[in-house]
């Protein structure tokens, strides 16, 4: 058994604009291995699942509220492969069953190893003592973002996809721009919507895709991580008006600064705009939990 090829609807959001807005909805694509985790995963695990290996195991890393994290469990209770996931933060070790992602990833039955920050950012050297550990162990970075999984990233793309002008996207650690960047047609301008301030992540993206077809745009609205009020009242009226639910770290920050965009005639009239909606929509708890300690508006799903 492996992860299967799987189509999602392209659906219109109803503009009274010049442009059409479309949303290709990845966050259908699996009720657990959810929107681009899923075809980042695609070639990774099946290729993996081809292997003989006394014990399989997925070890990966992220921090508290990771939607990686949790779909990497996911992956390990479907297909019955052990997950080792390597979390930022010492002080998660006593506390982590207060934390809703990190308590659905264990119910699925991933093990943790808490790291110091300063530990955690030498990944390199960690990777490397856990594959010395762990000889037949599937390592996966952060986000979930390599070779393989830009190459996955193309089964986003389809026939239904190339009549747009645009693609859009969040961009975390590059990897899913990357992919649509490498597979989009000769006419199409992609667009990034970089939700963490990184330097280094238009060199990546360019190093992974081979093509310099693609804009970064900043919607971070403050630091990785960070809702604002502002966040949450977009999301909210989004789903009310659209039946669409958005998730505050990615796909809710990149909806977010596109309605800006359209609003200030960034595209030229006529223009089609395709975004992508990547999932992670099992953080939204998680999320509601930190507002609701800060006694803030919350998202409603």
């Amino acid at each position: 058994m492996k992860l299967p090829l799987i189509s999602v609807p392209i659906v219109e959001i109803p503009l009274e604009k010049t442009v059409r807005l479309f949303l290709k909805r990845e966050d259908l694509v699996h009720p657990e291995i959810s929107g681009n985790k899923y075809w980042k995963l695609f070639n990774n695990v099946n290729q993996y699942l081809e292997k003989l290996a006394p014990e399989k195991k997925i070890i990966t890393f992220g921090g508290a509220y990771s939607n990686h994290i949790f779909t990497i469990s996911a992956v390990g209770k479907i297909y019955k492969i052990s997950t080792l996931g390597i979390i930022r933060g010492e002080e998660l070790r006593e506390k982590w069953k207060d934390n809703f992602t990190l308590k659905k990833a264990s119910d699925n039955g991933m093990k943790f190893c808490f790291v110091s920050r300063a530990d955690y950012r030498d990944k390199e050297n960690l990777t490397k003592k856990l594959q010395e550990e762990f000889p037949d162990a599937l390592i996966i970075p952060e986000g979930g973002s390599n070779e393989l999984a830009v190459e996955g990233i193309q089964h986003m793309l389809t026939n239904d996809t190339k009549e747009f002008d645009y693609l859009c996207s969040a961009v975390g650690t590059g990897g899913t721009l990357a992919g649509i960047s490498r597979s989009a047609a000769e006419k199409q301008k992609v667009l990034g919507f970089k939700v963490v301030e990184d330097s280094s992540l238009e060199n990546q993206i360019f190093k992974w895709s081979g093509k310099k077809n693609f804009e970064l745009i900043s919607a971070g609205f403050g630091s990785y991580g960070k809702i604002t009020d502002e966040n949450i009242r977009f999301i909210n009226d989004f789903n009310d008006k659209f039946g669409i639910l958005l998730d505050p770290i990615y796909t809710g920050k990149m909806m977010q600064k596109l309605f800006e965009m359209i609003d200030d005639n960034y595209f030229e009239s006529g223009s089609k705009i395709l975004a992508f909606h990547t999932g992670g929509l099992q953080g939204i708890e998680g999320a509601n939990a930190m507002l609701r300690n800060k006694k803030r508006e919350e998202i409603r799903f």
